[in-house]
């Protein structure tokens, strides 16, 4: 089974790119889709995460409220570390067993979306690294229209980031995604095939 890490930056467009290659049936773990089932109300780690960042973090509901979170680790750096020590290790095991499930069922290729895997030391659980660049300004228009995020977040979350730049050194493909969404379908379904077919 091939396992294709999509990574890149906020606001890049990977989960796009994860969309347009389940069209093409591959099926993808979305590693901030399993931070969500890290976060859910009276886990042990929910309890660590406001032990840390205060009761402030939590909705009335008792959810873990991830906007108010991120505004305190995207301008903290030691804030994110925290973060990311607490909730990182438990993901990682996460996206184990959902790989040896796959596995189990016979699937031809898996995408493992997870805008930090090359930051967190997770590319040894994939065979390739897909990344995803888009430039700065076009991440903070997408990310001001389509998740309410002002320009000033949404730079302060950029900068939290290791730099695309930096890793390509790491990318065994690199997608750039500042045309449409077209375009996008194209190169992504060419690079499919490329990989399908060897």
């Amino acid at each position: 089974m091939l396992i294709i890490g999509i990574t890149g930056n906020i606001g890049s467009g990977k989960s796009t790119v994860c969309q347009i290659l389940a069209k093409l049936g591959i099926p993808t773990i979305d590693t901030d889709k399993l931070a969500h089932e890290v976060y859910k109300p009276n886990s042990q780690i929910w309890q660590e995460l406001i032990n840390i960042f205060g009761k402030d973090i939590v909705k009335v509901n008792g959810e873990i409220d991830r906007q108010q979170l991120g505004q305190i680790v995207f301008s903290s750096p030691h804030a994110l570390a925290q973060l990311n020590r607490i909730v990182h290790p438990c993901v990682y095991c996460m996206v184990q067993e959902r790989i040896e499930n796959y596995s189990r069922q016979g699937v031809e290729a898996v995408t493992v979306e997870a805008a930090l895997l090359v930051e967190a030391d997770w590319t040894k659980l994939v065979d390739k690294v897909w990344l995803v660049m888009t430039s700065d300004n076009t991440v903070s228009q997408r990310l001001t229209q389509h998740k309410g995020i002002s320009t000033v977040q949404a730079l302060s979350r950029l900068r939290s980031q290791m730099p695309a730049r930096e890793k390509m050194k790491y990318a065994d493909e690199i997608i750039y995604n500042d045309g449409d969404m077209a375009h996008l379908e194209t190169r992504v379904t060419e690079l499919w095939h490329r990989f399908s077919t060897r």
